[in-house]
């Protein structure tokens, strides 16, 4: 059963420019919803008319049933994380975690134990008597985010909480967000341009572009089967790699071409003839000994794996490869593209081809 609903939300602002254009999405109790997109892409503006600072310029928010789209925050039972922190300067860490916990009527004990074991699991609790002032940037983050989370709201809503941090300690705040969520099963929206962070902690992601939703679904969903040669290309580190080119059928099947081009991928049942844009995860491709021809242009070596760059006959393309593969510039190899994970997308509409 859905507990937060979006129905045709708009957010037009004076001078024309429209961040949100109808959006349509529900969301479940103590479901874990990841926002993701490109700077500009409404993701934000989304989260805040969600938390009721921002007001809908048409459509409707319902929460738990209830109509709140015009309810001013304090009415809504939030938890907001700012993506810029936003302590009291004149309260030390301990008050400004304390503070919500405060102005709901917990008694002392209660107060002191769920800040403690809030503190302790966001790496705070030596900072406890400090200010904000004497705090770096990465730490008033954490505080910010202890503050949300002392307390169990309706919905918690974070505003790329993590941006500020280094790679050691977002991963391990990573952790403790969605395991303090799952404990206390509070639904959470959660905004982010990251998308490693998108996949590991979304139940579904909501990949957004201009405004719109582009796809909705569990992150392997989205992974291995983007509906658009947006999404295609934006989830994935490195994306997908997408060839122009065309389908030619035959009595055996059909065969993807290049133009220009005389060598074709078989992709063995028969599709339909005319323009198309194959897509395929780097993964997916792999060295063989008789193959497509290819030479090596760029390694990057990334530890656990190499992104190798090959230059093909159907255009350049991206190989992930085991770390014991040091292949050098300009080496020569044959290549397989896995026919059972190859994709294609109209290359009109951009949306993938059943």
């Amino acid at each position: 059963m859905s507990f937060l609903t979006l129905t045709k939300l708009k957010k037009t602002y004076p001078d024309g420019t429209e961040a949100v254009k109808g959006l349509d999405l529900a969301i479940g109790e103590g479901e874990f919803v990841v926002f993701l997109g490109p700077s500009g892409c409404g993701k934000t503006t989304t989260l805040r008319m969600i938390a009721g600072l921002e007001i809908p310029t048409a459509g409707r928010i319902q929460m738990a049933n209830q109509d709140v789209t015009h309810h001013p925050p304090s009415r809504r039972d939030v938890g907001f994380v700012f993506q810029f922190y936003a302590l009291y300067p004149h309260m030390t860490v301990r008050q400004n975690i304390a503070f919500p916990l405060e102005n709901i009527g917990l008694s002392p004990d209660e107060i002191e134990t769920t800040l403690s074991r809030v503190s302790e699991g966001l790496g705070v609790t030596p900072l406890l008597d400090l200010f904000p002032r004497q705090l770096s940037g990465g730490d008033q983050q954490r505080v910010s985010l202890a503050r949300a989370m002392v307390r169990k709201p309706a919905v918690y809503l974070m505003d790329e909480p993590l941006g500020t941090l280094d790679a050691d300690h977002r991963l391990e705040l990573r952790e403790f967000i969605r395991q303090q969520q799952m404990a206390l099963s509070v639904t959470a929206i959660y905004v982010t341009h990251d998308q490693e962070e998108a996949m590991s902690l979304a139940d579904r992601m909501v990949v957004m572009n201009a405004g719109e939703i582009c796809q909705v679904g569990a992150p392997s969903e989205v992974y291995h089967h983007p509906a658009s040669l947006f999404v295609a290309n934006f989830v994935g580190s490195p994306g997908m790699n997408l060839v122009h080119g065309f389908i030619s059928s035959t009595e055996s099947g059909s065969q993807f071409r290049r133009k220009n081009s005389n060598i074709g991928i078989s992709l063995g049942a028969r599709e339909k003839s005319g323009e198309a844009i194959l897509g395929i995860r780097p993964e997916f491709i792999t060295p063989r000994e008789s193959g497509l021809p290819a030479s090596v242009t760029l390694n990057e070596y990334l530890g656990g794996h190499r992104i190798i760059h090959l230059d093909t006959p159907l255009g350049n393309l991206v190989m992930r490869s085991p770390q014991n593969q040091p292949l050098g510039v300009g080496t020569p190899l044959q290549i397989d593209l896995d026919r059972d994970h190859i994709l294609l997308f109209d290359p009109d509409s951009g949306t993938q081809l059943a």
